[in-house]
């Protein structure tokens, strides 16, 4: 039987997200942009709730095309090993290297492509560890058949991420300081407005939040900074009175009768 300290040991080992942090905070002293995607990156902005953690989880970054050469030499230079022939037919969208402690590395380059596209360019580098807060809830929220760990992130994240109204920013959309983790509205809303896919789909999964947390009260972490049904709720009036465009109309005259959304499959690397 294991001693309490080989089971902490064994934890630690265990947890990827020591050793992509390292990663990432190598990469932004080298001046290579490197961000955290995923579950790992819900822990970095929400560091007061309990993680979710599951056996053999992979690291998950994000890097911008015009950066593929850097970051491939800096993860190289780390103890990272390259799928040369993967990256070589892929990296316009995705790159893969298994870490020095073997996990496997999934590096998303420019957008993340599942149910939607979301491009994470335009917010990249506003915060120094992750890719933006709104962009990790909308690659949650995109989701159509979401399981808990995916329901579990959007808890955590409207749990422990301000919006601009709580964080002091004078307008909708706008940040409480440089570097510091917020949920963009505007930017919300803007990528609502514009296609009825994306709002369809996120919508429906706000709606979904109150249903699953009274499934599944665990979802909802101790102590949270701010209620997440109520912070769902605010998103949803936001969908809703946002203007919407004329691609948009046109595609919700269409509504459900045409399928809205991509069925994501696995790459084979």
């Amino acid at each position: 039987m294991a001693t309490p300290e080989e089971s902490t040991a064994t934890a630690q080992a265990e947890d990827p997200l020591p050793e992509a942090l390292s990663l990432v905070r190598g990469a932004a002293a080298a001046g290579v942009g490197v961000k955290l995607l995923g579950g790992l990156a819900v822990r970095v902005l929400c560091p007061s709730f309990p993680p979710r953690q599951r056996s053999g989880q992979d690291i998950d970054l994000a890097c911008l095309g015009k950066s593929r050469k850097a970051v491939t030499a800096y993860l190289e230079s780390a103890g990272c090993a390259a799928d040369r022939r993967f990256n070589m037919l892929n990296g316009d969208r995705q790159m893969y290297f298994t870490a020095p402690s073997g996990r496997p590395i999934d590096v998303m380059v420019d957008r993340l492509d599942m149910c939607h596209t979301l491009d994470f360019r335009p917010s990249f580098g506003r915060l120094p560890h992750t890719l933006d807060a709104m962009d990790l809830l909308l690659s949650k929220l995109q989701i159509i058949e979401l399981n808990e760990k995916d329901a579990h992130d959007i808890v955590h994240l409207l749990a422990g991420v301000p919006m601009p109204s709580e964080s002091g920013g004078p307008e909708r959309g706008a940040p409480a300081g440089p570097g510091e983790a917020w949920l963009d509205t505007g930017r919300f809303g803007k990528l609502l407005g514009a296609d009825w896919g994306w709002w369809r789909t996120v919508t429906g999964n706000l709606a979904k939040l109150p249903g699953l947390v009274a499934e599944r009260p665990a979802l909802v972490p101790p102590a949270p900074a701010r209620d997440p049904l109520a912070a769902a709720g605010q998103l949803l009036g936001i969908a809703e009175a946002t203007p919407k465009g004329v691609k948009w109309k046109l595609r919700a005259n269409v509504g459900e009768r045409v399928r809205w959304y991509e069925l994501p499959e696995e790459v084979a690397h």
